[in-house]
């Protein structure tokens, strides 16, 4: 019930009052501080009692700062605790399915409602107990994103295996009636928990009120590395459509009833389903983005949005895009629009097999550099290949396999752009203009400005 200061920002209020680096702080105002959460919580208030240790030797100290001020204190991790691993052993699980000899990170399984609530990571609620759910209460950390993938309790035991899987639902009864808002998500397994047991879910969803958000709804993504886990089988354009008959008849539900759609399908599943991407209106506020929902309406709009009013280079140019499998036709069909308007302007779109996963994932996000490399060697690339940022990991450039975007463009002897994951970054690439968060770039006039 404690924790190690790592370091105190010069000048700063800790610093004034003599804390110094390798002191333990013990509470604030009489609430033991365990982790990140407590502190930036209870370190909100205008005027603190600090319970220290110096030493082994405790101390005290008491301050007075405007509110919501910081006081300056670090510490060894972000989250001032070691980060939760999940307990889990789910059927789906996309992280049992890697190959071995990937780097390290990528087989860690995190389920912390503090990442949860910081940075929006999806938890499983079997990670929690009843006091941390009375302290996600009493902070009013909302909204909280879980993974849920069924509300029957049985059967959510043998999806995830864990005995106390089905048991950790009424943690999400509490919540929704402790108002913290709450975006779920399904991962959907043909034959285990769509059909009957989605109803079932959604029904159980309906009862959860104004707490529920949105639902997110995924397909299972299965690679080739399968040997010994659950037999599961991936969707087909039958059964994806069978699953989108119920959630729109369900959205449609919500929508009428109280306002919003709040239950959404991905993208993936009407590509899977050849049925077109809902118009822009159908995904609100878009709540489910960053889990692929809307994501490429978004685009589409922005792609456009983008193209209406950019001036188009005079010179020619010829880019290479690769990209999934899943998305290659509505992305032709995206790229038909700058083609038409601009006919200097070579656009080869090249559908890239995921050999690294198998044949069955096929989402661009899921791409590596070998199969980009084993795709696009020996063609004539143009002037640039235009590489989608979720390719890469966060920050860096580097793809799933460890292989860089610079070993890439070394191998093909062409450069190799990361272009950022908006419609008006595409547009900015295949034109050879900078990215549209290049300072002081302004691609609508062509020029470099102060803006």
């Amino acid at each position: 019930m404690a924790v190690r200061i790592d370091s105190v920002e010069a000048g700063s209020r800790a610093a004034r009052a003599g804390i110094q680096a390798g002191d333990v702080l013990v509470s604030i105002n009489g609430h033991d501080i365990v982790d990140v959460l407590d502190y930036r919580f209870f370190e909100t208030e205008r005027e603190l009692r600090l319970c220290l240790t110096r030493g082994g030797e405790p101390y005290q100290l008491e301050l007075v700062k405007p509110q919501y001020a910081s006081l300056g204190l670090e510490f060894a991790t972000y989250l001032m605790d070691e980060q939760r691993s999940c307990r889990n052993k789910c059927i789906f699980c996309f992280i049992d399915q890697l190959p071995k000899g990937m780097r390290e990170t990528l087989y860690f399984k995190d389920d912390d409602d503090r990442l949860s609530f910081l940075f929006g990571n999806y938890i499983t609620l079997t990670n929690i107990d009843d006091r941390e759910v009375d302290r996600i209460l009493q902070m009013r950390i909302s909204p909280i994103n879980v993974s849920v993938h069924t509300m029957d309790p049985q059967l959510r035991c043998k999806m995830m295996h864990n005995r106390f899987a089905g048991d950790s639902l009424r943690h999400l009864y509490r919540l929704a009636e402790g108002g913290i808002q709450l975006n779920c998500q399904i991962v959907l397994c043909p034959g285990v928990n769509d059909g009957p047991a989605l109803e079932h879910t959604l029904r159980e969803f309906w009862s959860l009120g104004e707490g529920l958000l949105s639902v997110a709804c995924v397909p299972v993504g299965l690679t080739r590395y399968r040997e010994g886990l659950y037999p599961l089988e991936p969707y087909n354009q039958k059964t994806a459509g069978e699953v989108l008959d119920i959630l729109e008849r369900w959205g449609n539900k919500w929508k009428e009833e109280r306002g919003a759609r709040t239950v959404y399908a991905s993208d993936e599943l009407y590509l899977l389903a050849g049925r077109p991407i809902p118009p822009l209106e159908f995904y609100e506020d878009f709540p489910q983005i960053e889990n692929g929902v809307g994501m490429l309406r978004n685009l589409q709009d922005e792609f456009d949005w983008a193209l209406e009013d950019l001036e188009l280079p005079d010179s020619p140019r010829h880019v290479t895009i690769p990209t999934g499998e899943c998305g290659f036709r509505f992305l032709g069909q995206l790229l038909d629009g700058l083609r038409q308007k601009c006919h200097n302007i070579t656009i080869d779109l090249i559908p890239v097999k995921n050999d690294f996963f198998g044949g069955t994932v096929n989402v661009t996000g899921l791409l590596t550099g070998q199969d980009i490399l084993k795709n696009l060697k020996g063609r004539d690339l143009g002037d640039e290949v235009l590489l989608a940022t979720n390719m890469m990991r966060a920050g860096e450039d580097i793809f799933l396999d460890d292989m860089t975007r610079e070993d890439l463009s070394a191998s093909l002897g062409v450069p190799c752009r990361r272009v950022g994951s908006t419609g008006e970054a595409l547009v900015c690439a295949i034109c050879g203009l900078p990215q549209p968060d290049t300072p002081g770039f302004n691609p609508y006039e062509g020029s470099w400005e102060h803006r």
